[in-house]
């Protein structure tokens, strides 16, 4: 059996936390976040992690990674660049960055041949998130022709999703009763509530109740490459709609909305009780920093991650 693609969405500019912090060392050994996504993915049987960057971090994760996955997974970069655009689009001469995790996916489509799980290069998302997906691609059959494509994504309780140090924003997501993505609703500024649930801010300015158990998406989404032709298609008719908008992202969380809609995808809710973790704000990386280590304390994590003779779990 093929063994699935981890794909990290590691080319975003990180604005709110001011710097690289894809490359921020977080662990005892230097360690960055994207180490232990790695380690679990690698740990639950991934075979092959695809980087989407911008050119000019090639070079230091080359660097940090070294020898590292050698053995392990393979590796490849390919670039979310601001001229990867359909034939005839000219984008307006404003725009700055490239147009989000849709259009970052869709950079990958002439290497990522297999399964494949898409994440945030600096989110910790935990390892029952890898093993529940490769689980997922280990026991998800192919779908016959003319069958909807069968997608997933990890969803987190939202208590176990937000920073102490301001508002978040997450996609919400309805789940139904079979477990399938109904719906993803963007909520652009949540935080907790002081107790064990929380609260978003609506469209009016004013205060809704949200249950702590409520499901987030966190990007973590489950593909096979039968996205890459609904890419294509939707990302054509989203330029034509938005393209000359200075601020307007194609965002996948709109894409799989779509496709489940239309008919041509399902996509299974994998749920976790891990807790996510990650430096939206500056004043986060000592928290992912004391949560890193308490977690080695507990021996989810060697001290010193690549080093000794750690196995798969699968």
């Amino acid at each position: 059996m093929t063994k699935p693609t981890l794909l990290i969405l590691a080319a975003g500019i990180g604005s709110r936390y001011g710097g690289f912090k894809q490359i921020d060392p977080l662990g005892p050994g230097g360690e960055i976040s994207l180490d232990y996504a790695l380690f679990d993915a690698w740990r639950a049987g991934f075979g092959r992690a695809v980087f989407v960057i911008r050119p000019e971090l090639e070079a230091p994760i080359r660097e940090h990674f070294g020898d590292r996955l050698r053995g392990r997974l393979e590796t490849a970069f390919v670039f979310q660049g601001m001229d990867d655009l359909p034939a005839g689009f000219t984008p307006p001469a404003e725009r700055k960055k490239p147009w989000g995790t849709g259009h970052a996916i869709r950079a990958a489509r002439a290497v990522v041949k297999e399964p494949f799980a898409a994440i945030n290069a600096d989110d910790f998302y935990g390892p029952a998130a890898y093993r529940v997906m490769a689980e997922f691609f280990r026991t998800t059959p192919a779908p016959r022709a003319g069958r909807a494509e069968p997608f997933a994504m990890v969803g987190f309780p939202v208590r176990n999703t937000l920073s102490p140090h301001g508002a978040v924003s997450r996609g919400i997501c309805e789940v139904d009763t079979a477990g399938c993505l109904r719906e993803v609703v963007e909520r652009v500024k949540i935080e907790g509530d002081g107790g064990t649930g929380a609260r978003y801010q609506d469209e009016a300015g004013g205060w809704q109740a949200l249950p702590g158990s409520a499901v987030a998406s966190m990007n973590f989404w489950g593909f096979t490459p039968a996205l890459f032709p609904h890419l294509d298609a939707l990302f054509d008719d989203f330029l034509a709609a938005h393209g000359q908008e200075l601020k307007a992202e194609f965002f996948i969380p709109a894409v799989v909305d779509t496709l489940i809609k239309r008919g041509a995808a399902t996509c299974q809710v994998l749920p976790t009780d891990d807790r996510w973790f990650g430096m939206t704000y500056p004043e986060d990386r000592p928290e992912v920093q004391r949560n890193i280590r308490a977690l080695i304390a507990a021996g989810t994590y060697p001290e010193r991650l690549w080093e000794g003779n750690v196995t798969r779990e699968t």
